[in-house]
C-alpha cells in the first residue's frame, strides 16, 4: 500500500489510478478504506483514492503533537490532497462528517464537489449513541478496554453500537481489522482517544455549519432511511444548507450505506458526477 509523509506523520492510502476524475473517500471511526470496498469496483472510469486517516484504524501513529480534532483531520486531508497534486476533487464522506470543514480551509479550493452520505452534521458530533464511546475514550485505559470488548462477537454485533450501523451486518473480519491497530499500539490508542474526544461544543459546531453556506459548488446529500445515528431531518436540512445541494434518500439502509446499498449508492454517485461535469474516463482498446 502506498504511503505519504505529511506534517503529522505517515498516511497509508489506496489509489485505483487511471485518467478519470478523482474521488477521495473519507471513512468512519476507527475504520479505513474497506468501508468502500463494495462501492469502488462499481465506479469504473474514476480514479478512487482512499486515505487511512488517523482516527483509530490507522497502522502508524501520528506525531505526539498532531492536531487530531475534526478540523485538524480535515486539514490533514487537505494536505494529503495537496501533496498528491489533486485538483477538481470530489470528496465523498460517510459516517465521519468533519471532512466537510475542509471547504472552510484554504486547501478547500481543490474540492469541486461534495458527496455527504449519512454523516455527522450540525451539532451531531459525535452522534447520540456514539457519545458513550467518546466518554469511554476520556477515561484512562478506556480505549484499550473498548478494543478488548470489540473482540467479542456479541459486542461487535450489538444494535446499540457498531452492529446498528449496518442492516446487513458488518463482516467480522472487516470489523476486527478496524479495531486491530488500536488493540496493538498504545500510541494509536492515544490518537484514537484524541480524535474521539475532540468534538467542540454545540455553539461552535453550529457556527461552523453556517459557514458552509459559502461553499457554492455541487453537493449531493445521500441519507439513509433507517439510520439510528444521523437524524432523518438532517438530510434535507443539509441539502438546503448548501446553495447547490441536492438530496437522495436510500431506503433499507443504516449509517453505512456503502455496506447496505452499494449499488444504489454507486448509481446515485455516478449520476451526480456526470450531471456536474465529471464524466468517467473511457477505456480504449
Amino acid at each position: 500500500m502506498p504511503e505519504i509523509e505529511l506534517s503529522y506523520g505517515l498516511i497509508d492510502y489506496q489509489d485505483t489510478g487511471g485518467e478519470g476524475p478523482v474521488l477521495v473517500f473519507g471513512h468512519g471511526v476507527p475504520m479505513d478504506g474497506t468501508q468502500w470496498r463494495k462501492v469502488v469496483p462499481l465506479l469504473d472510469g474514476y480514479r478512487c483514492i482512499l486515505p487511512t486517516l488517523p482516527m483509530g484504524g490507522h497502522h502508524r501513529p501520528m506525531n505526539p503533537d498532531a492536531d487530531l480534532s475534526h478540523r485538524g483531520v480535515a486539514r490533514l486531508l487537505g494536505e494529503f490532497i495537496e501533496r498528491l497534486g489533486l485538483d477538481d476533487v470530489t470528496l465523498v464522506l460517510n459516517d465521519w462528517g468533519g471532512g466537510q470543514f475542509l471547504v472552510l480551509e484554504e486547501q478547500g479550493r481543490r474540492v469541486a464537489r461534495l458527496v455527504l452520505v449519512a454523516c455527522e452534521a450540525f451539532d451531531n458530533f459525535p452522534p447520540g449513541p456514539a457519545k458513550a464511546l467518546a466518554a469511554v475514550c476520556r477515561v484512562p485505559g478506556g480505549v484499550r478496554l473498548l478494543t478488548q470488548l470489540m473482540r467479542i462477537p456479541s459486542v461487535r454485533a450489538n444494535r446499540r453500537g457498531y452492529g446498528g450501523m449496518s442492516l446487513r451486518g458488518i463482516p467480522d473480519d472487516i470489523m476486527e481489522n478496524w479495531f486491530a491497530p488500536a488493540s496493538r499500539s498504545k500510541a494509536i490508542r492515544r490518537d484514537f482517544a484524541k480524535f474521539a474526544t475532540s468534538a467542540p461544543d454545540r455553539k461552535t459546531l453550529l457556527a461552523w455549519s453556517e459557514q458552509l453556506r459559502g461553499f457554492d459548488r455541487p453537493v449531493l446529500v445521500v441519507w439513509a432511511a433507517e439510520d439510528p445515528l444521523m437524524p432523518r431531518e438532517h438530510g434535507p436540512r443539509l441539502a438546503q444548507l448548501y446553495p447547490k445541494g441536492r438530496l437522495i434518500e436510500i431506503a433499507d439502509s443504516s449509517t453505512l450505506v456503502p455496506e447496505d446499498q452499494p449499488e444504489q449508492l454507486a448509481a446515485a454517485l455516478t449520476d451526480f458526477l456526470m450531471q456536474t461535469g465529471a464524466e468517467p474516463a473511457r477505456h480504449t482498446s
